[in-house]
């Protein structure tokens, strides 16, 4: 399986595919060990990751370079991945003991009853993960998984194969049982490998298409499954903004990581009064983001991590044209060596448009015109996905009010593609079910036993 760096085009390495017969034998072995690690102490279980913390700290700069080469992600936001998940590593550490402790829930003295939930690991889970975030999406769900006492098959996106190679040698450098995390690297075909299975779990993240795929496939086995699907993620600005600070930061949110994030800003929405200084303000801080190099330290926007994505958004682009659409910059794909395509901005948009319905997955967005909060609110929710949305407002009630009205996972009130460990990560509609992080993303890799106990 040879892998390229999408800025150059250059092969940088050729990793061995897994296929049915070793993820078969990886899976065995998981099954076989999982029960003397969920034996363990929770104490070690917590020193196992702590000590995959410290990896990850000392290992830092030659990870960033890994990942810069074979996703394109410029190196500062490398970087920053890198120092995030080092603060979610302290979030599990920090609750899991008391979140995973059992509790008391009632007691009947009198009648010498007592009520308890304790927590029990799944067992085998399968952690098909992402190439954009591989470091936070993966760790989402491995470092709780592993610290509830589980076995995880992970597979690692086959663009992101050598970081998931990284994090397997951190893992078991750090204490972690190679047959208790075992990566499993591949494509597609590997994928299907490890949803054939008996796990006790699948926690998917991509694409709405193949997540539906996951979903009906383990239904007829009743496992538990988890699936993060994207976004084509809104922001509202309204009229009562500070239209430079805002736009600012709303670029940021679009063109962060080359625009390739599920929870990047895909659709704005401005209200009429200020539309036209914002659009200037937008455009002027795209015009200002430095695009090239992903290993230069002032590099902004990178190369697109899949070349496939390029025909993707240039469709998008041609259509939104024919219907009315005006480019006021960018607009089409860079020729030279590598996955490159211009920061795009569409204006005179609308949602019948391909760029304001389907996912982007690139440096492109579309801005349109509002006539108010409540055309708004109608423009975002008329979605198939709902991960998160957000609003721009001085008004702090107006803004709240807002956002109690649209459907989304995670909302935002002047601030926008944003996670926290401790707040849960979800989606409705077409972006997914289930959820990670917060506490009950600990919880998730668990399942409650409930105890009745008459004494």
């Amino acid at each position: 399986m040879l892998i390229k760096n999408p800025a150059t085009g250059a092969t940088i390495a050729d990793v061995p595919a897994d296929r049915h017969a070793a993820v078969r034998r990886k899976y065995e072995a998981a099954r076989a060990a999982q029960p003397a690690w969920a034996a363990r102490s929770l104490k070690h279980r917590l020193d196992t990751i702590r000590a995959f913390r410290e990896q990850i700290a000392q290992r830092r700069d030659g990870l960033a370079r890994t990942l810069t080469e074979e996703v394109g992600k410029p190196i500062r936001q490398a970087h920053n991945e890198l120092n995030g998940l080092v603060g979610r590593i302290d979030f599990f550490l920090a609750e899991s003991a008391r979140t995973l402790r059992d509790k008391t829930v009632f007691t009947d003295a009198p009648n010498k009853l007592e009520e308890r939930i304790s927590h029990e690991p799944l067992g085998v889970i399968a952690n098909i993960s992402a190439w954009n975030y591989p470091y936070f999406v993966g760790a989402n769900v491995f470092v709780p998984a592993l610290v509830a006492g589980n076995a995880v098959l992970y597979k690692p996106s086959e663009y992101a194969t050598l970081t998931g190679l990284a994090i397997a040698e951190m893992l078991h450098a750090s204490g972690v049982p190679a047959d208790i995390f075992a990566c499993i690297p591949g494509d597609g075909m590997t994928g299907v490998a490890v949803l054939r299975q008996p796990v006790d779990g699948v926690f998917f993240t991509g694409s709405y298409a193949t997540g539906a795929k996951i979903a009906a496939a383990a239904a007829r086995r009743m496992v538990k499954v988890q699936l993060e699907l994207g976004g084509k993620d809104p922001i509202y600005v309204a009229d009562d903004v500070d239209v430079k600070a805002a736009a600012a930061a709303v670029a940021d949110g679009a063109f962060y990581n080359t625009g390739q994030s599920c929870c990047s800003v895909e659709r704005v929405y401005v209200h009429e009064a200020v539309h036209d200084a914002f659009v200037a303000a937008f455009v002027a801080e795209v015009k200002s983001f430095k695009l090239g190099d992903p290993l230069d330290e002032s590099t902004y926007i990178g190369p697109l991590t899949r070349a496939a994505q390029i025909a993707v958004i240039k469709r998008q682009v041609a259509e939104a044209k024919r219907k009315g659409a005006r480019v006021l910059t960018g607009g089409d794909a860079i020729k030279r060596r590598g996955n490159w395509f211009e920061p795009t901005v569409l204006t005179h948009v609308d949602g019948t448009m391909l760029v304001m319905r389907e996912e982007s997955f690139g440096p492109v967005i579309g801005i349109q015109k509002v006539s108010g909060d409540d055309e708004a609110v109608r423009a975002m929710n008329d979605s198939e996905y709902g991960l998160t949305a957000g609003v721009y407002a001085s008004d702090g009630k107006r803004a709240r009010r807002i956002l109690d009205q649209l459907e989304a996972g995670s909302v935002y009130w002047n601030c926008c593609d944003r996670v926290s460990p401790r707040l849960p990560w979800s989606g409705v509609k077409h972006s997914g079910i289930g959820l990670t992080l917060s506490t009950y993303g600990i919880e998730t890799f668990t399942r409650p036993k409930a105890w009745h106990l008459r004494g």
